[in-house]
Parts: structure tokens; C-alpha cells; sequence
């Protein structure tokens, strides 16, 4: 079957509200596509004038984190229902970012990919070894174990419908890319995983991304893997060159 491709931008922490619509603004003619799905997600202080930036484009608005309660004494954190009634349509989980600075856990991660599900969020639910990790040769053990905890009851008919981002931690921000074949080897590895937790069909239907210093230089490559689904993009999500990312054929 043929997977439509989703390339998402992720800001991380940067772009001020005012800067953030400045941005759209460019990219909004660059990437408009009917064949690629286009999300930005972007901080939570410029989810709002994103929002409205980006109405009546084929961009989608995704957050960067969320809680997985509904509300209570979680000072600094956002719940999905905010997002939900802000208009936001996604919501990275798990990046190496937060696992490893902010100490998230795969049983943090399992209730927040549930949560995200209950409130018609769409997961873009991130793996990745560190080069430690893919030098002992545990890439593939280490990423079965990441999905197979966050994914624990999750039922087929939602992991269909999600994102799954593999991003190698050492690829991230560092300007280095995992070859294109250990890029599809990991995505279909994931793909795998899937299909034996739960079926083919799931399987085929889930998209899997590949995230770690995409550029327009390398896109079309990647992308044309059988297992890549598209890109979860950082520091080119910034630029025009996103554009490029979006059209890479």
C-alpha cells in the first residue's frame, strides 16, 4: 500500500510568537503540496498565533510535549485538552531531548501516547540509540524495547494511525546522517516490531519517519526507502529550505 509521506518540522526551543508567524509566512508558499502531509510543531507559547498563521493552509500544527493528565498541580506543563481546544493536531513524544534531559520514561511515554490517543492527538512518538548504543551493536534490541514499552496496550487500530519517528541520538543536530541504509534498515526494523506485536495490516499502515539532520541534500533519498515515511526535521525546519524537504522530488 502506499503510504502518504508526513514531513514535520520540529522548532525546539526557538522562535519568539511574532518570529514564528514571520516564518509561516515564508514557508506557507513553499510548502504547499497535496502529496505530502506538512506539520509544524513548534513551542508552546507559539502555538496560538500558529494556529492562526497557518488557517486555511494544508499545514497542520503540532505540539512539542504534553502531559498526560488532564489537569491538577503540574506547574509549567500543558495538557492534551489545551492543545486539543487550541486547534494543535499533533504532538511529539519521547524525543531523545526529553528523555534525556528531562528524564522522561517509557512508562511516562506509554500514558501520554494513550492520552494523546483518547483526545484525537496524533503521536509522533520518537526512538533512537546513542552511538555508544549502535557501536555495541544493541541498535535494533534497544529500539524493540523503546516501542514495544511505549506501545504496551496500545491497541492496533490507534498505532495504525500514528507517527513513529526513528531519530539516531548521534544524527541529532550534529550534521551527521545515518546512511541511507541504516536508515531503512532501523525503519524497517520498526515496521517488524509492529507486525509482530500486533499485525501486518498495522504495520503497513503506520508511518515511520527518519529524523537526524534531514536537508533538502538528502531527502529524496532517504525518502524513497520502502519503510521511510517522510522526516521529522530540526534546525532546516527553521529555513526555507523546508520547502525543499516537503517537495523532494
Amino acid at each position: 500500500m502506499a503510504r502518504k509521506k508526513i514531513v514535520a518540522g520540529n522548532w525546539k526551543m526557538n522562535m519568539t510568537p511574532a518570529k514564528a508567524v514571520e516564518l509561516i509566512a515564508t514557508l506557507r508558499p513553499l510548502v504547499d503540496s497535496n502529496d505530502v502531509d506538512v506539520v509544524l510543531c513548534v513551542p508552546a507559547i507559539d502555538i496560538v498565533p500558529a494556529i492562526t498563521a497557518t488557517r486555511g493552509t494544508n499545514i497542520a500544527i503540532g505540539a512539542e510535549n504534553m502531559h498526560y493528565e488532564e489537569s491538577g498541580a503540574y506547574t509549567g506543563e500543558i495538557a492534551p485538552n489545551m492543545l486539543v481546544e487550541a486547534g494543535v493536531k499533533y504532538v511529539i513524544l519521547g524525543h531523545s531531548e526529553r528523555r534525556e534531559y528531562f528524564h522522561e520514561t517509557d512508562e511516562e511515554l506509554n500514558k501520554k501516547v494513550k492520552k494523546a490517543f483518547e483526545h484525537g492527538l496524533t503521536p509522533i512518538l520518537c526512538c533512537g540509540e546513542t552511538l555508544e548504543q549502535r557501536e555495541m551493536g544493541i541498535t535494533i534490541d534497544w529500539i524493540r524495547m523503546q516501542i514495544k514499552s511505549d506501545l504496551a496496550g496500545v491497541p492496533a487500530s490507534d498505532v495504525a494511525k500514528m507517527v513513529i519517528a526513528y531519530e539516531p541520538i548521534w544524527a541529532i543536530g550534529t550534521g551527521k546522517t545515518a546512511t541511507t541504509g541504516q536508515a531503512q534498515q532501523v525503519c524497517k526494523a520498526i515496521r517488524d516490531c509492529i507486525a509482530e506485536i500486533y499485525d501486518e495490516e498495522t504495520a503497513e499502515n503506520v508511518r515511520i519517519q527518519y529524523g537526524g539532520s534531514v536537508n533538502a541534500g538528502n531527502a529524496k533519498e532517504l525518502f524513497a526507502q520502502p519503510d521511510i515515511d517522510g522526516g521529522l526535521v530540526g534546525g532546516a525546519s527553521l529555513k526555507p529550505e523546508f520547502g525543499k524537504i516537503v517537495n523532494y522530488k
